[in-house]
């Protein structure tokens, strides 16, 4: 009975609901009045419609994101310990950062959970001997290990390899028939350097394939790294676009594994002034990456920029994630967002968007070239450029920096960092791809003013 509940009222198209808004506009022009266009070019209407929606994207299915904790791996006791707390405190996943291929992984690991707990390695080194230790390590003792290896990201970030190009893939390529997953992209430095959506789809996939080409059959999940910003709606089009993207993709290669997904909120609209605004993006965010249909989550403490690390900004950040698993249910829905004419659109575009971008650097060589011209470095500094212009002139609002700011909040003697990008002049093989806050600029400022 309810399949007809409606069929007595005659449907409304597309067309007719335009026609009925600009008789009600009473000869305001349509599209100056409510048609917005984002950064990266794409209108934004009104409304959408069933008849207008061609996408049928179907999402993958899912059992729930995992809440991640960071944890920097300095000592090794102490990070065991940490892991075991924070796992009775909510995590669900460790992400240990690690700088060296000695570590003890049985000193790490010791009384760790096995069931339903994800522990990821992400190493500041290439060791093709280490990620044989943990594929070992992980069959022996029943941990489920994934291991974030990503020399591309490196070259990007860094503006060096590890040792070369080929050295570097040689390693990559003798553990590439282990049935253990080794490789990442960590295409979150895009965001945080100011790239737009556009810009991080088309570079993740330009990333990704040069794996893909320079790696003989790669046979296990690849991660994707990535980080949100504050546009709710576009971010959780993005992720969806990105599992788009690299299933049509990966098809070209006969690879058969979904991608998993890291999420972390950007830092780059994160301010030290009126810091607890931040927890406030770091929620959105953080919802965006859930409904997107991340695999992970890790939070960003509010006091990440300025703090070293602590546990109750980690605890904080962790129990954000707690209340939209477990008090907002965002968990019990399975994709969401599917069905959602402005979001299947907005996934539409930028995906159709985001491949003309990728196939304009495939024709042009590839992202490892296009680094070593200077390229995406040079496109990433004009997107931020334009970004950073909006912030200044107040067209873009961070709330307590350049938007009712507090002229008694001060944190001069709360530094525990520096919360400004640090340039060291080096030799490096390309110019390295570098972070930057909107803030940053407005904050030294007000920084100088408490001296």
């Amino acid at each position: 009975m309810s399949k007809h509940l409606f069929n007595e009222f005659e449907s409304v198209s597309s067309k007719q609901w335009k026609q009925q808004i600009q008789y009600e506009l009473k000869g305001a022009d349509y599209n100056e009045t409510l048609v917005w266009e984002s950064p990266e070019g794409i209108k934004v209407k009104p409304f959408y419609h069933a008849d207008e929606n061609q996408l049928k994207f179907e999402s993958p299915i899912s059992n729930g994101f995992k809440i991640i904790q960071n944890i920097y791996v300095y000592d090794i006791s102490k990070s065991n310990e940490r892991a075991a707390e924070t796992i009775n405190r909510g995590a669900e996943s460790i992400r240990f950062t690690l700088e060296s291929d000695t570590v003890s992984l049985e000193k790490l690991m010791k009384n760790l959970p096995k069931e339903n707990i994800i522990y990821y390695f992400n190493v500041l080194f290439l060791s093709a001997d280490f990620i044989k230790k943990s594929a070992s390590f992980a069959s022996q003792n029943n941990y489920k290990i994934i291991v974030l290896q990503d020399t591309i990201g490196q070259l990007a970030k860094d503006g060096n390899w590890f040792e070369s190009l080929e050295k570097d893939f040689n390693q990559l390529q003798s553990v590439a028939s282990l049935n253990f997953p080794f490789l990442s992209c960590k295409i979150d430095l895009y965001q945080n350097a100011g790239a737009n959506i556009i810009q991080q789809l088309a570079y993740a996939m330009a990333h990704v394939n040069e794996y893909f080409n320079r790696i003989d059959s790669i046979s296990t999940p690849i991660t994707f790294e990535v980080s949100v910003g504050t546009n709710y709606f576009f971010e959780i089009a993005k992720l969806r676009a990105l599992r788009l993207l690299f299933d049509s993709l990966a098809k070209e290669y006969d690879y058969t594994f979904d991608c998993h997904i890291i999420v972390t909120p950007t830092k780059r609209n994160k301010t030290l002034f009126d810091y607890n605004v931040n927890m406030l993006r770091t929620t959105t965010e953080c919802m965006s990456a859930i409904l997107g249909g991340a695999d992970g989550i890790s939070n960003l403490a509010y006091d990440a920029l300025y703090h070293k690390d602590n546990e109750f900004g980690d605890r904080i950040s962790r129990n954000q994630l707690l209340v939209l698993k477990h008090e907002s249910y965002f968990n019990q829905v399975h994709n969401p967002a599917d069905g959602a004419y402005y979001i299947e659109s907005l996934t539409e575009q930028l995906a159709e968007k985001a491949l003309e971008l990728f196939k304009d650097i495939e024709a042009n060589g590839g992202l490892i070239t296009q680094l070593i011209e200077g390229t995406i470095q040079r496109k990433i500094n004009e997107s931020a450029q334009k970004e950073q212009d909006l912030f200044d002139s107040g067209k873009e609002v961070l709330l307590g920096t350049n938007k009712y700011p507090n002229k008694n909040d001060k944190m001069a003697k709360e530094l525990e960092l520096f919360p400004f990008v640090k340039t060291n002049a080096r030799k490096t093989l390309i110019t390295p791809i570098i972070e930057k806050r909107l803030a940053e600029k407005t904050e030294q400022e007000r920084l100088s003013l408490e001296a």
